[in-house]
């Protein structure tokens, strides 16, 4: 259902503008000189946001939703965007990749949206991109992670206006195998997702891990489909194998039934080394609670911890503030997307296409998840998450991540002409 604009309206008194203003660090500073005055770029600045709002996932978009329209709050209460107001308009995007393109028509063409946002679908995002092309619209996806949209789509395509905000597949596939090359398993196994994602993943991590640690092998492969309830019968299938590791890209509602089924299996009793490379998520951790086991390696797009500065402390308390709730990883990148938007606009001195494409190619932005630099080749951001061993810690009703491992996303990224020798992890 489509759901009406959110505007800011001013209610805030200048103190508390200021305050907040200089709470956002460096990046996202409220707007002084030139843009303190009259705007030259008209508005409101519309920006049309799609995650999933509807069925098993609906969570993923209400912490979408949080992240979005508190950036909004923040952006409209100290002086918008270049002295324009930030609007934003929210629809159910589900899964299907029809649905993604009529709601981006739908926020283009019936609702003159300046900026698209979100979208939770590697499937959705790739039908996405010669619509995104033909809108001539910039986007910045902010969840789908699959690395064909950046190489594919973006430089050897050249669709200009995509750009992505959060970390993609080589954070859960290369940067998984560079942890997993120190641990002392040499067998691997997987129970992952039955779709582009979950083999993408599999497949990055297998050949990483081969160069990095040659002895290594990889002995049992059990796919599950989207949906799926029962993991009994792929759970069987590993422990047959009896691998020394496992890795599995399940996530949201499912990896939380795939560790609960595991647990009553005895499988963490079996096999020790465990890698969920989006683990960290939010609703996995506070879904699972103290039943997710403790050493057990985990990362993804954002973790509420990391980095451990002011800044990032600040936004959660923020946050945790304002929804009484702990930031997932798409809340942290809706916000940030929202606040790159602002500075690319102001740094354009437009909101025209072509002049914010220029100004984000390479654009350097500040946000809770640390330094982004989106590079200009494929405008993938470019920051670092870190993998972590699950932990107990009183202060939190879950676990966290206790021992942290930091793989640079310069060392396990793909990077350009993506192809050839040097341009896959090991560099």
């Amino acid at each position: 259902m489509e759901e009406k604009g959110f505007t800011r309206r001013d209610f805030m008194k200048a103190g508390l503008l200021t305050a907040a203003a200089s709470a956002l660090g460096p990046g996202v500073l409220r707007p002084t000189g030139l843009w303190a005055g009259t705007s030259k770029i008209k508005g409101p600045i519309k920006v049309g946001y799609q995650a999933i709002m509807s069925g098993a996932l609906a969570g993923y978009g209400e912490f979408h939703k949080m992240g979005v329209i508190m950036a909004a709050e923040e952006i409209n209460a100290s002086g918008g965007i270049a002295g324009a107001k930030l609007e934003v308009q929210f629809r159910d995007s589900t899964l299907k990749k029809p649905q993604a393109i009529k709601n981006a028509r739908y926020f283009v063409d019936s609702w003159g949206a300046d900026f698209l946002a979100g979208v939770d679908s590697s499937g959705q995002a790739l039908a996405l991109a010669p619509v995104i092309a033909e809108l001539d619209k910039v986007i910045i996806i902010t969840h789908a992670a699959t690395e064909k949209l950046t190489e594919q789509q973006v430089y050897k395509k050249g669709i200009r206006q995509i750009f992505r905000i959060s970390s993609p597949t080589y954070q859960d596939g290369n940067a998984a195998a560079f942890v997993a090359k120190d641990l002392p398993a040499k067998s691997w196994a997987t129970i992952s997702p039955k779709y582009e994602y979950g083999y993408t993943c599999w497949r990055m991590f297998k050949n990483t891990l081969s160069i990095l640690k040659p002895g290594a092998s990889f002995i049992a492969e059990s796919w599950a489909p989207f949906g799926t309830t029962d993991f009994r019968p792929h759970i069987n299938t590993i422990l047959d194998a009896k691998p020394d590791g496992l890795y599995s890209t399940e996530w949201a509602g499912e990896l939380i039934t795939f560790v609960k089924q595991a647990k009553q299996a005895g499988l963490f009793d079996k096999i020790k080394h465990v890698m969920f490379p989006v683990g960290a998520a939010m609703d996995v951790l506070e879904g699972l609670g103290k039943e997710m086991p403790d050493n057990i390696w985990i990362s993804g797009r954002y973790f509420f911890l990391y980095p451990d500065n002011n800044q990032n402390r600040e936004w959660v308390a923020r946050f945790k503030k304002r929804w009484n709730h702990y930031p997932a990883y798409v809340s942290e990148t809706g916000y940030s997307a929202m606040f790159a938007i602002k500075k690319a606009v102001e740094e354009a001195g437009s909101k025209e296409t072509r002049k914010v494409i220029n100004a984000m190619e390479g654009m350097m932005l500040d946000s809770p998840a640390g330094y982004r630099i989106f590079r200009k080749e494929d405008h993938q951001a470019i920051y670092d998450v870190p993998w972590g061993l699950t932990k107990t810690d009183p202060r939190y009703p879950f676990k966290i991540m206790g021992k942290q491992i930091l793989v640079p996303a310069k060392d396990c990224f793909n990077r350009p002409p993506f192809e050839g020798p040097g341009t896959k992890p090991p560099f």
